[in-house]
């Protein structure tokens, strides 16, 4: 018998670590795998056992459960324990998914080389490098990092670059709020990172690759470590690839391509003026093929299953399946990998059960702490980049913040021009001075202090920033801070205040 506990951050979080000491003090001998976790947060900590029926779950488990489950015949039994969940495959949150980048994610020991096949990897070895570009480009994928450009494009551009010398780049760099799709699947499937990082290598004819890594996730890179580590004893890594993990020093920008290059070079993280591109002087001023982590971890699916089965999915010109990570004020708080396309209020009402206080949704924000806040009006937009793109609204990493009627809006303004005064890199005017004015006019907006002329000053601030700044760090700052003033006037002490229910 085996019995599955999660060891990623956000199950030891909600206590894996204590329930597997009370589960191994009980039945010492027991097979215990570590997998990654499923997405399904608010049943964390999920456990799952090998009866004779097949794979069954129990969730949300803490210590305080044991004694109640083991009286209830478990692990043999306790089907009758109400916090038994059945096949964790057939729960209707899972059944609404289609999992093709998570597919093995919490179903097998995360770090088991023999449990990962490669089977990717072994398909691509048999393909030409411009075989393997010209399949990401049929498939459509393109960057899950926020930018959204079209993969295939970026490594068209690598591979058609000469150089003795070609690196590939993993941004792991983690930083958005609300966003945790990265983490979970280094921690839970980080194979499958690697295959997709030796598939691009051998794509773009690259021989070194780095995962540059958010200092915030001691677990994860320890996983990862290990992960890479048992690549190299399996004769995976090593044969003409060689990848290392360099840790991030806490920086936002630093999600920024060239901020992040210029970190991994041992430099302060600011921004590079572009032209040149880093597809073609990049890492080290050599081509760097730079994707993010679900970018190169959709790779094994498009090797395995084919360019056409990946299309197969989406809608329009967004390909493939959005990991979408919800979080916030909601009742059912996970991630969901779906076809793009599914709506807002579906993604909100019909998944994500609502807020967890039971309040209205008052508004979400989507794309990380630069996207816009959504009204309630727009929660009918269907989740691609072009819809997202038409209602003044990103997608970004795919997170999505929920807010309820209790938000104080003028504030969420407010914390977006300071997060942006913090997290400036400082090379450019607009951003560096920009965001700090930001602040102090919504103070005097607030405040009541010349609010008209303010009101105008800010408009014509956010304008500056959007227009003159070098990176999106002080050209999307105004997005959340105009939505806010643009649909919840009375927060900001434009229109009576409406009254809370």
């Amino acid at each position: 018998m085996k019995i599955y506990i999660p060891h990623d951050t956000s199950s030891l979080s909600l206590g894996a670590d204590e329930v597997l000491a009370a589960i191994t003090a009980k039945y010492p001998d027991i097979e215990i795998i570590r997998n990654g976790s499923r997405g399904l947060y608010w049943l964390e900590s999920l456990i799952e056992v090998e009866t004779d029926k097949g794979r069954v779950g129990y969730g949300p488990v803490s210590i305080d459960d044991i004694p109640s489950l083991f009286e209830a015949g478990f692990p043999e039994g306790g089907s009758m324990h109400p916090l038994y969940l059945g096949k964790v495959e057939e729960l209707e949150a899972f059944k609404r998914q289609n999992r093709l980048t998570f597919a093995n994610c919490g179903v097998s020991d995360a770090l088991s080389t023999e449990d990962y096949k490669f089977e990717a990897l072994e398909k691509a070895l048999k393909l030409s490098p411009q075989d393997i570009v010209n399949a990401v480009k049929d498939s459509g994928l393109r960057g899950r990092g926020g930018a959204a450009f079209p993969t295939g494009i970026k490594w068209q551009t690598v591979l058609d670059t000469k150089s003795e010398k070609k690196y590939i780049v993993c941004n792991a760099d983690e930083g958005d709020s609300g966003t945790f799709a990265d983490r979970m699947i280094m921690e839970g499937d980080p194979y499958c990172l690697i295959e997709g990082m030796m598939i691009a290598a051998r794509a773009v004819e690259a021989s070194q690759g780095y995962i540059y890594l958010r200092s915030e996730y001691p677990n994860t890179a320890k996983i990862l470590q290990q992960a890479i580590d048992n690549a190299y004893e399996a004769g995976h890594l090593g044969k003409g690839f060689d990848l290392e993990i360099r840790m991030g020093a806490g920086s936002y920008i630093c999600g920024e391509e060239t901020a992040l290059l210029e970190s991994l070079e041992g430099k302060r993280g600011m921004i590079r003026y572009r032209p040149p591109l880093p597809a073609i002087e990049g890492l080290f001023g050599k081509p760097t093929a730079l994707n993010n982590v679900i970018t190169l971890a959709s790779i094994p699916f498009i090797l395995a299953q084919g360019a056409k089965a990946y299309q197969n999915h989406g809608a329009g010109k967004s390909k493939g399946t959005l990991t979408i990570q919800l979080c916030g004020n909601v009742k059912y708080p996970g991630l969901y990998e779906m076809d793009f396309g599914v709506s807002l209020k579906e993604l909100l009402y019909g998944i994500g059960g609502g807020t967890a206080t039971g309040r209205p949704i008052k508004t979400v924000q989507c794309g990380g702490p630069l996207g816009a806040y959504l009204h309630e009006s727009q929660f009918d937009t269907p989740m691609t980049y072009e819809d997202f793109a038409k209602a003044g609204a990103m997608l970004g990493h795919g997170g999505v913040v929920v807010f309820d009627d209790s938000v104080d809006m003028a504030q969420q303004a407010r914390y977006a021009m300071e997060f942006c005064s913090i997290e400036s890199c400082g090379k450019c005017t607009p951003c560096r001075i920009g965001s700090t004015r930001g602040v102090e006019v919504i103070d005097k907006i607030i405040s009541n202090v010349e609010r008209d002329q303010n009101l105008e000053l800010l408009e014509d601030l956010c304008e500056v920033m959007t227009d003159g700044s070098l990176c999106a760090m002080g050209g999307l700052t105004p997005a959340p801070v105009l939505s806010a003033l643009k649909y919840f006037p009375e927060d900001f002490g434009l229109l009576p205040k409406k009254k809370a229910a």
